[in-house]
């Protein structure tokens, strides 16, 4: 029997949470935070994408790196937690470089040696997708960056979706996206594209138009929905 997504001929990536782990940033400062590194990296993150949906309603669009310092902003003030300058500062730094989930550069690997392109497509501004990819040691594995400032909105606007399709020149049918974000996710299916839900934290599906084709717990599993 085929492979499920034997018949796509690129994948591509959600950077934030799928490739990379935006909790490291919290984690990495825990000493500094008074026990609330796991409380600030989740108020963080959920503001960072409310600010993105609400900027997009707005038509008030800032890129990435504005919208994590508010963010993080908010949640430092939020939980109380009295952060000099120097601790801001590096916790910004920080997001610039995310650990990577731990099986992330061997399947980029499997999809470079299967001779498959590779996308990251990202509400991060270009600057941070740089150093982030660059820091992780994946400049390598990974064919194009897309960040939404080439649309002007956030996901998930359908326009940042049709970034991939145009750069890669494919039908979206024809690209595999994954996202461990089910908003993202089932945005990008009802773009057209096919889509691998990486659910990383065993989350309810949405209610919204779209539904991914798989779900997988880990990107691990990837390759053998390709057929590699």
């Amino acid at each position: 029997m085929a492979a499920p997504l034997a018949d796509v001929r690129a994948c591509v990536f959600d950077a934030y949470g799928t490739l990379f782990d935006v909790g490291s940033a919290a984690a990495a400062c825990a000493p500094a935070l008074g026990g609330q590194a796991a409380a600030l990296a989740t108020l963080w993150r959920d503001k960072q994408l409310q600010y993105t949906w609400l900027r997009g309603l707005q038509g008030r669009h800032a890129d990435f790196w504005q919208v994590t310092g508010e963010a993080l902003d908010f949640a430092l003030e939020s939980l109380g937690i009295a952060a000099p300058p120097p601790l801001r500062a590096r916790l910004m730094d920080l997001y610039l470089t995310l650990a990577p989930y731990p099986e992330v550069p061997q399947v980029l690997r499997a999809l470079k040696a299967a001779g498959l392109p590779v996308a990251i497509l990202s509400n991060g501004s270009p600057r941070m997708l740089a150093a982030t990819v660059q820091s992780a040691g994946l400049a390598d594995l990974v064919d194009a960056v897309l960040s939404v400032e080439e649309a002007g909105v956030y996901k998930p606007h359908p326009r940042v979706y049709s970034l991939a399709a145009e750069r890669l020149r494919l039908e979206p049918g024809r690209i595999a996206f994954q996202s461990a974000n089910g908003w993202d996710a089932w945005a990008a299916s009802a773009f057209g594209m096919r889509v691998v839900w990486c659910n990383r934290q065993g989350a309810r599906p949405e209610r919204l138009p779209g539904r991914p084709d798989h779900e997988v717990a880990s990107l691990a599993e990837l390759p053998a929905l390709l057929g590699l």
